[in-house]
């Protein structure tokens, strides 16, 4: 594997790759993603953190709608990206490439997951994938008033012990447990809380794999959040992936800021 040419400056690369991705670092403190399957009340959480501080544009190159906002608390400036709704992170579509690329290259301070509580399985799936990528994720166990009305129960206290992140039960609609899940936010993304995610242990071979292949990814992708993930992802055969590694830099977020961005 050929490495791309490392920068003369890192910290100034890693500014100039967020501003081409419309996220001036001099606008605010902190980058949550928002994460989730499709119809779990994302868009409500983004709505409810965010109310009319918000922007809508594409994505680069995308026909995918892109909504970013903000919000303060504690005194700190806070960006929300929120990504398309995707049921997973290999890269079948466009929508999880998208949120794909963002987790791994935009380096978010924190990645709130919702989730829904009335089908809570299916929703593990993607959460899983995320904290193989990072481990500053905030699960937002959200519908708890619907997961109520048809007699679910979800035990909040032991899905946390069990996933190693914080996780918050919402019900959006009627912002219950938000402010509690900004508190969350604010917690992870100031290292105040350390979070110690779940991940499953690959097999002797495959570890030996990543074990050779994961510094050769850091020296090609030097600001991917989790090289470890890239070289899962390639020795899985990922073409997506590949084409990242090829080119070496942030192709799918070279493009201009969302016009009148906050």
């Amino acid at each position: 594997m050929k490495a791309a040419p490392a920068p003369a400056n890192p910290a100034a690369e890693f500014r100039s790759g967020l501003i081409r991705m419309g996220l001036d670092p001099r606008k605010f403190d902190y980058v949550v993603a928002l994460a989730g399957n499709p119809n779990t009340g994302k868009s409500t959480v983004f709505n409810q953190l965010t109310g009319l501080n918000q922007h809508t544009g594409n994505w680069p190159g995308k026909t995918v709608a892109r909504a970013e906002g903000r919000f303060d608390a504690f005194g700190k400036k806070y960006k929300v990206v929120d990504l398309p709704g995707t049921y997973s992170l290999l890269s079948r579509t466009v929508e999880e490439e998208i949120a794909r690329d963002f987790l791994l290259f935009g380096s978010p301070d924190v990645v709130v997951v919702v989730v829904d509580a009335t089908c809570l399985e299916r929703n593990l799936n993607l959460t899983l994938q995320l904290l193989d990528i990072t481990d500053r994720v905030v699960v937002c166990l959200n519908l708890m008033d619907e997961a109520k009305r048809r007699g679910i129960e979800v035990d909040a206290t032991k899905l946390e012990e069990m996933l190693g992140v914080p996780v918050v039960p919402c019900a959006a609609r009627r912002g219950d447990g938000l402010s509690n899940l900004v508190e969350k936010v604010h917690a992870v993304a100031t290292g105040a809380v350390k979070c110690s995610p779940v991940r499953l242990n690959p097999r002797p071979e495959i570890q030996r794999a990543l074990d050779e292949l994961t510094p050769q990814v850091a020296q090609v992708l030097p600001h991917a959040a989790n090289p470890r993930w890239v070289a899962m992802r390639l020795l899985d055969g990922d073409e997506t992936i590949m084409e990242e590694v090829q080119r070496g830099h942030l192709a799918h977020f070279d493009a201009r800021p969302i016009e009148g961005q906050a």
